[in-house]
């Protein structure tokens, strides 16, 4: 940007001292607005009324300058009389002091710039105005409009390699296979095989996508093109085309050598969907990249190498054996991949001894390579915040209470009737959930704020989650209705806030898919119904008719009826177990945050619970991560503001 900014000012001072030497190299005076023209006819009278002082002849001009008596100036065109004039005669018994002006010669160069310097101005801006449009004027100037964007990384540029990639074993194993024809490609082509023309890497963001191809690239040592689906694409329709071109021209040079397109679903859509000049530009793009793709020969020796999150809105031909014909899914890492991200990411970092990265791994179900990388960052910068020399397992664990729900709100002014309610409210859900056989393990209870969150009740998996049976859901739906439960039994029917709207609206949405979708109730029975945008649900996958008035009653009674019973489950465990409860409730309005071990031994013998040290060595109380993850859902049992009910 500095340098572009630079290059416009040196540019826009050149057009301004062309236009100066225009004007000097024109030789034309400046006439002072302050002077008076006359005429000729009253010039001589005041000559012969002895009112000139004196007189400036320019014959050539034909022009008179000068200044009267009463100090004005004036200036006087002599026209025609100018071939005729005789100064010493015309001034002869006068009291004005006049004298010839010099002879103006022009040089040759003078003439050359009055008469070519105009149209190089011109030429010029037209230049630098062509240029501005196509960019900023980059590789290749004003004609570089279909040159391809495409960037290339020798194997000196920030290489990268398998040992840099972790928690995406398998698609590092399928592109493996790649390497090794890449880095002896004789190995297959004796036997007659053929490699994958294009390997199609789909994921959700943030999971290495990118990262992998640059990795076959470093362990096969071999050029790397990178350039984005967007950039092919353009509002004049051919540019695209060219561009793809221009691309494939340059990699097969280079060949052998990998090019990588991410976000290839920007140009690769479904062919076909509308008739506007822009779909036109792309269809043709995508034309263009085919025949190319198709083109390829064995011993060509290019691999095209894309990356996208929505596969389905790929166009099927892009998809044949022969272009994209393998497909590597790049999922979210489970616990070991986590672990080994966690382990890349805190190399050179200065990491205190007792940091469990096994456990930090443990409690973040669902995120990606990216959120572990922010993940770590944010540990360091609030070590540093904090005046440590090295990050410690307490740095980790905020960290990932931040990311997940937002800075705490130690600000926010609560009275002490709501901090009474969400401690209640939250202790209604940590009692139920301890309570039920198949809920998870609790991790920590809070009634901090955080993000719109008043407090929140937090489990960790002892595994990461695939699938859930009925019981789990029937329990997790059971605990998620414990904080309106609590509400109503500690404070009353009329009590009754709005914390529990995020509660419900998870409570609802699993017992509609476990009605719906999952086959879980004996009513309905295995049949899939699709909810429309209006409300009404239609049978398999929504492209039937609408169900009856019946089959629609009689799903939302299961639905209810699912709600209902996890609700009175709810109550029915509070009130066996009001006294754990109620202690709970009161060591939270204490403590404020209390971790699942804390709360085990504060039931079990009524130990009371320990801060963790300033060191932030072992596993502190202070530790958060929410039940599950898909990829990043909300924790479970929250107490929502009034304003905000999301969580």
């Amino acid at each position: 940007m500095k340098n572009a900014n630079t290059r416009n000012f040196v540019i826009w001072g050149v057009v301004i001292a062309l236009l100066m030497a225009m004007v000097v190299a024109s030789g034309s005076p400046l006439q002072n607005p302050a002077s008076e023209e006359i005429s000729y006819s009253k010039f001589v009278d005041r000559v012969q009324a002895d009112e000139v002082a004196s007189a400036l002849v320019d014959t050539g001009d034909g022009v008179i300058t000068g200044k009267l008596k009463n100090g004005e100036e004036f200036s006087t065109n002599l026209g025609d009389f100018a071939l005729n004039f005789d100064i010493v005669e015309f001034f002869a018994g006068t009291n004005t002091d006049y004298d010839n002006a010099p002879v103006k010669r022009s040089s040759l160069l003078s003439n050359v710039l009055v008469s070519f310097l105009p149209l190089l101005l011109i030429g010029g801006l037209f230049i630098l105005f062509f240029r501005n449009m196509q960019g900023g004027g980059g590789r290749g100037g004003a004609m570089s409009f279909g040159k391809s964007k495409a960037k290339l990384l020798t194997e000196n540029t920030n290489k990268v390699t398998f040992d840099d990639v972790a928690g995406v074993e398998s698609a590092k194993e399928d592109l493996k296979e790649v390497v090794d024809f890449l880095q002896d490609p004789t190995r297959f082509t004796r036997l007659g095989a053929k490699i994958p023309t294009g390997a199609l890497l789909v994921g959700p963001p943030g999971t290495g996508k990118t990262l992998l191809a640059r990795a076959v690239a470093g362990e096969a040592g071999v050029p790397f093109y990178t350039i984005s689906g967007s950039d092919f694409v353009e509002m004049f329709v051919g540019v695209g085309a060219s561009r793809v071109r221009e691309m494939f021209a340059e990699a097969r040079k280079q060949a052998p050598c990998i090019i990588f397109i991410d976000e290839i679903d920007a140009v690769g859509r479904h062919r076909g969907v509308g008739t506007s000049g822009g779909h036109e530009e792309r269809e043709q793009t995508l034309n263009q990249l085919l025949v190319e793709m198709d083109g390829f020969e064995g011993d060509e020796g290019i691999i095209i190498i894309a990356a996208t999150n929505r596969p389905d809105v790929l166009d099927k031909a892009l998809l044949r054996p022969g272009r994209f014909d393998r497909q590597i899914e790049v999922p979210y890492p489970d616990i070991q991949g986590r672990e080994k991200i966690l382990e890349v990411h805190m190399k050179g970092k200065p990491i205190a001894a007792a940091v469990d990265v096994k456990y930090i791994a443990r409690g973040t179900p669902g995120f990606s390579g990216a959120d572990l990388m922010n993940l770590v960052n944010e540990a360091a910068l609030l070590s540093a915040r904090r005046n440590k020399l090295k990050i410690t397992q307490r740095e980790f664990e905020d960290a990932r209470d931040k990311i997940l729900m937002g800075a705490e709100r130690r600000t926010l002014s609560m009275t002490d009737e709501e901090r009474a309610n969400t401690a209640y409210h939250e202790a209604g859900h940590a009692i139920v959930g301890l309570n039920m056989k198949a809920s998870l393990p609790i991790h920590k209870a809070t009634i901090i704020p955080r993000g719109r969150a008043l407090g929140m009740v937090q489990y960790l998996p002892e595994r990461d989650q695939i699938s859930q049976s009925r019981e789990e859901m029937i329990a997790h739906m059971a605990m998620a209705m414990g904080g309106r439960a609590a509400e109503e039994l500690h404070f009353g029917y009329d009590k009754v806030t709005s914390g529990a709207s995020s509660d419900i609206e998870q409570v609802t949405r699993i017992a509609t898919s476990m009605v719906t979708e999952w086959g879980l109730s004996d009513a309905i029975g295995p049949i899939a119904y699709k909810q429309q945008d209006n409300g009404s649900f239609v049978p398999g996958i929504g492209r039937g008719s609408a169900i009856s008035p019946e089959t629609a009653t009689l799903i939302e009674a299961e639905i209810k009826r699912f709600i209902t019973e996890a609700h009175e489950t709810a109550l029915k465990i509070l009130k066996k177990k009001k006294k754990d409860w109620v202690k709970l409730a009161e060591a939270l309005l204490e403590y404020e945050t209390l971790s699942g071990d804390e709360i085990k031994a504060l039931l079990s013998d009524d130990t009371k619970p320990k801060r963790p040290d300033s060191s932030g060595g072992g596993k502190p109380a202070v530790a958060a991560v929410p039940t599950t993850r898909k990829p990043k859902s909300k924790p479970v049992g929250g107490t929502s503001t009034a304003k905000d009910t999301s969580e």
